[in-house]
């Protein structure tokens, strides 16, 4: 398996293979420093990044080599540069290339003509990188993944939920998403992850339900409401949408009573979720950013290191 476009590419193993050599890189953050030494990976973001963009610099910096961050303006894909072109030149220089940017089908031409692996680090369908950083972060609190439950409310259809179920159903986990008519997951999606969730032991479930979401769960994740780019009329829609799912201690309280939540950030405080539940004592959001380095660490090491098998 040369690259990661979604979490669906991988098998399980390779998942759980992903989840320790993550954990691993958390005692032993200098474990494997000489991987890169002398190499550069090209980071391409197309959209505005913190997290994305910071983690996976530390770590290709923690394998020994050179982040070069570029954007639109930078390069000659503008200009009218192929893209195929632009993989195979890369491909000259650089060790790996890391790209976050809009459409899919953008990423997979580059990967279909790059030699070397390519990473997705966020598109409009997938995000890999923070459902393993999730996974791990569920892991690393609970101590397994099998046996728990992740309830998602909120925008079902988006690419951190769509992630997420793909890493969930891998895992064997349960996941409940909520969301309201018109934001539910696609009927494919719910289809192809609710199969392979049920072939390792786990189930999706979609609902219109907040409370009938996170009743049971260890997990309450959600998302913001708003992307880049969305109009205002689709900003004052989306809320008035949207209120009856904010995650707030009413919420909290129909879960698990050890249940912990879960935000990808970045958060707006007061729609998707409630400051006392994002700053209380039961959130993971900050851990979760911090997983979010050794899970491109050990993404970037499996890739560069052929350790991946890819999903059968």
């Amino acid at each position: 398996m040369k690259d990661l476009l979604r979490v669906a590419d991988l098998s399980a193993g390779d998942l759980s293979l992903l989840l320790k050599l993550a954990a691993g890189f958390q005692d032993e953050p200098a474990a494997e420093s000489g991987l890169l030494a002398g190499r550069i990976v090209p980071m391409y973001f197309a959209k505005p990044s913190t997290r994305t963009r910071l983690s996976t610099a530390a770590a290709v910096a923690r394998l020994g080599g050179s982040p070069v961050t570029v954007g639109p303006d930078e390069l000659q894909l503008r200009r009218g540069e192929t893209i195929g072109d632009t993989a195979r030149v890369m491909g000259s220089y650089a060790a790996a290339v890391v790209i976050r940017t809009f459409a899919d089908a953008d990423v997979a031409e580059l990967a279909a003509a790059a030699p070397i692996p390519v990473i997705n680090a966020l598109t409009d369908g997938h995000h890999p990188l923070q459902a393993i950083a999730d996974l791990l972060t569920v892991k690393e609190h609970f101590g397994d993944l099998r046996g728990h439950r992740i309830a998602y409310v909120g925008d079902g259809g988006n690419n951190v939920a769509r992630s997420l179920m793909e890493a969930t159903a891998l895992a064997g986990m349960d996941i409940a998403i909520a969301a309201p008519d018109g934001y539910l997951p696609g009927e494919d999606a719910v289809a192809s992850t609710g199969g392979q969730a049920e072939r390792h032991g786990g189930s999706v479930t979609v609902t219109q339900d907040p409370a009938a979401a996170v009743n049971g769960a260890s997990v309450v994740y959600t998302d913001v409401w708003l992307s880049m780019g969305d109009s205002e009329d689709e900003r004052a829609h989306r809320k008035d949408l949207f209120a009856a799912y904010q995650v707030d201690q009413d919420l909290m309280d129909h879960a698990g009573r050890d249940a912990v939540f879960m935000h990808c950030l970045p958060a707006h405080r007061g729609e998707e979720v409630a400051a006392d539940v994002i700053d209380g004592g039961r959130s993971l959001a900050f851990r979760q950013a911090a997983n979010r380095l050794p899970a491109a660490q050990a993404v970037l090491y499996a890739l560069l290191t052929d350790r991946l098998e890819g999903h059968r």
